[in-house]
């Protein structure tokens, strides 16, 4: 064995590194969506892909794959049987799926005591204490997920046709979103038939931008996910000495918009959620393959 991977996957984007044993990563790449509940099958293509790539950024044969074994954090992977499914169809040596809230508080905060917030396309939470773990969230977009780009995404799509019906105010923000559908709400309906969490939360972004300007319903939607971040925080419990850390591509939007509570445990993670995996593959994978297993 030469290399370990680390796979961070979620429901917009896959990353993969290629890391020497001992934890050097040498190679990284991207690809699509890796979210294995929603998409079994698309998953699996984007992980070998970002795997692919990841080896030829290192300068190293892809052949490779069957010989390298990887730790892969993957939206989904807290529900049903997913998790073995995905193990069992994977080309690389060893394939030790865990969810993304794993090695995301691997990556933020060590192996120590702290907590850590992923505030992307999905959201979950995970708090380490005295070396005990606690998840909560990660559910999904149907049921799931408050806080997250893709509720935020449902939610303006949904103000902004009760605007259009004359339910709510309008405001520059719905007035864009109209345009964007071509001022026809059909439009809205017929997006949201094949639409994926990644879709709706391409819009999130915008609404922070509006927010930030004063739009009202730009604001009622960022002050109603906010309370839902610090409502999960607040089910954590976290001592006032514990270190939080947000991770995820909406993390720097809401970070100045948590209370003064949390604002006050914010640390910087460590490493983010793909450093992550490498160390854990690093840590596990210098083991004897069976010890491994």
């Amino acid at each position: 064995m030469k290399f370990v991977l680390g796979i961070d996957g979620g429901g917009t984007s896959c990353r993969a590194a290629l890391a020497t044993v001992e934890g050097s990563v040498i190679g990284r790449a991207k690809s699509g969506a890796a979210n294995i509940r929603t998409d079994l099958t698309g998953a699996r293509s984007n992980i070998v892909d970002a795997a692919r790539q990841a080896f030829i950024a290192a300068g190293q044969d892809p052949e490779l794959i069957p010989q390298t074994p990887a730790i892969l954090g993957l939206a989904g992977a807290n529900v049903g049987t997913y998790r073995q499914q995905l193990e069992a169809i994977l080309p690389f040596s060893i394939s030790r799926v865990e969810t993304d809230a794993e090695i995301a508080l691997e990556g933020a905060v060590g192996s120590g005591d702290g907590a850590m917030a992923i505030l992307g396309t999905g959201t979950a939470y995970m708090a380490r204490k005295d070396g005990k773990s606690r998840a909560i969230g990660g559910w999904g977009f149907q049921v799931g997920d408050q806080g997250s780009g893709a509720r935020i995404g449902r939610d303006l799509l949904e103000q902004t046709l009760l605007a259009h019906d004359g339910v709510r105010a309008a405001s520059p923000l719905t007035d864009a979103m109209m345009a964007i559908f071509r001022n026809n709400p059909e439009d809205v309906v017929e997006f949201t038939t094949n639409a994926k969490p990644g879709d709706f939360g391409g819009f999130a972004p915008k609404v922070f931008e509006h927010a930030q300007k004063g739009d009202a319903v730009a604001n009622w939607i960022v002050d109603k996910a906010v309370g839902d971040v610090e409502a999960s925080l607040g089910a954590l419990g976290l001592s006032d000495d514990a270190p939080l850390c947000l991770l995820g591509g909406l993390a720097p939007l809401y970070a100045p918009r948590l209370s003064a509570r949390y604002r006050a445990l914010l640390k910087p993670p460590l490493d983010d959620a793909l450093g992550g995996a490498v160390q854990m593959a690093a840590r596990l994978f210098a083991k004897p393959v069976e010890a491994a297993r």
